[in-house]
């Protein structure tokens, strides 16, 4: 088998439900689709959501990476050849991680197409269903609780809350969302690197009374080893995100005392990359939860793919396609109540 071609487009598509964390305010998100045809007619699909703020992956540099003309040296090579393009990827493709993604994952989905085999069993399948969260903005607390409502409503049962721009605030919606939804629903805060140390200690004294399952990035990213000063109880109810972005860091905090990694396919680069994480996390103890941006259906079931085969993985955050106006892929998998399934046959089983 021999690619017969690459194809890549990009398309602007809108919110249906604008929001605001700590870093940013988006109301359109830019995402990029990456296709590989065979010569036998199979395609493999990738998609790539760029976010600058996090891994300084502009759209433009993303659009600039995913040019036609790039891959042209590719024609006619064995996609089987994993470990060959994944090097290829890895130098051509080395400051856009986003970019790497969407190539990784259709260079996975088409092999695994090839075999006839969804990508999850081709890795060891060690998981079936699990429930995501799903995400609310930072808005004012009434807004908060109605949007929660519908969540609930819609059968999901894990809330992930931002914060991060006002601590009063956030405290103040914490406690009003508990105190209205009860006792029943998970709610995880994300302060998106919000806060200094000494919010991140205020905070900590309330987690364990507002049953807050875990507090996700309070300080800036180059700030981790700042963590070690908690208490061990506080320590064991804390997240790293943006201070989690490839093997290196993953490495380097393997020794650090935090247990939550929340590994993302655009800040590491794709789904081997990830796998490669994920397999750090098993050996150092920690446990995993698979993040996502604002992406296509194609992404978040390469993220689903690579977190169902790593028996690290503990928590799902994989909402980032429930929000878009429209999106050019289905399939994949399905949500039901509150929880994703792999669904969609060979590879990762989703079309456009």
């Amino acid at each position: 088998m021999k690619i017969a071609g690459i194809e890549t487009w990009r398309e602007l598509v809108p919110l249906s439900r604008p929001y605001t964390i700590a870093l940013t305010k988006t109301s359109e998100v830019e995402l990029f689709f990456l296709r590989i045809v065979s010569e036998t007619g199979l395609c493999g699909l990738g998609s790539a959501a760029p976010f600058a703020v996090v891994t300084g992956e502009t759209a433009e540099a993303c659009a600039a990476a995913l040019a036609e003309a790039r891959f042209k040296e590719l024609r006619g090579k064995d996609p089987r050849s994993l470990g060959r393009l994944q090097r290829w990827a890895d130098a051509q493709l080395a400051d856009t991680p986003a970019a790497r993604a969407a190539f990784d994952m259709a260079c996975l989905d088409l092999f695994a197409r090839s075999l006839d085999q969804p990508l999850v069993d081709l890795w060891g399948r060690c998981h079936e269903s699990l429930p995501t969260s799903i995400t609310i903005g930072i808005k004012p607390a009434d807004e908060a609780l109605v949007e929660a409502e519908e969540y609930l409503g819609r059968g999901f049962r894990c809330l992930k809350v931002k914060l991060g721009l006002s601590f009063e605030a956030d405290l103040e919606r914490l406690r009003k969302l508990r105190a209205a939804i009860g006792p029943g629903p998970k709610i995880r805060a994300d302060a998106n690197q919000g806060y200094d140390l000494e919010q991140t200690r205020k905070l900590a004294a309330e987690l364990e009374s507002l049953d807050i399952e875990f507090l996700e990035q309070p300080l800036p990213a180059a700030d981790t080893k700042e963590l070690r000063a908690l208490p061990e109880s506080v320590r064991t109810r804390i997240a790293l995100d943006e201070s989690l972005q490839t093997e290196t860091d993953a490495l380097a905090l393997s020794r650090e005392p935090i247990p939550i990694w929340v590994v993302k396919l655009m800040k590491c680069g794709g789904p081997s990359a990830a796998l490669r994480i994920a397999r750090i996390a098993e050996l150092s103890g920690k446990r995993l939860m698979w993040g996502c941006m604002d992406e296509s259906r194609i992404s978040i079931a390469a993220a689903l793919h690579v977190a169902y085969a790593s028996p690290a993985t503990h928590y799902l955050d994989l909402d980032g396609s429930f929000d878009l106006a429209r999106d050019p892929a289905k399939g994949g998998f399905e949500l039901v109540d509150g929880c994703l399934r792999i669904v969609g046959g060979a590879g990762l089983g989703v079309s456009l």
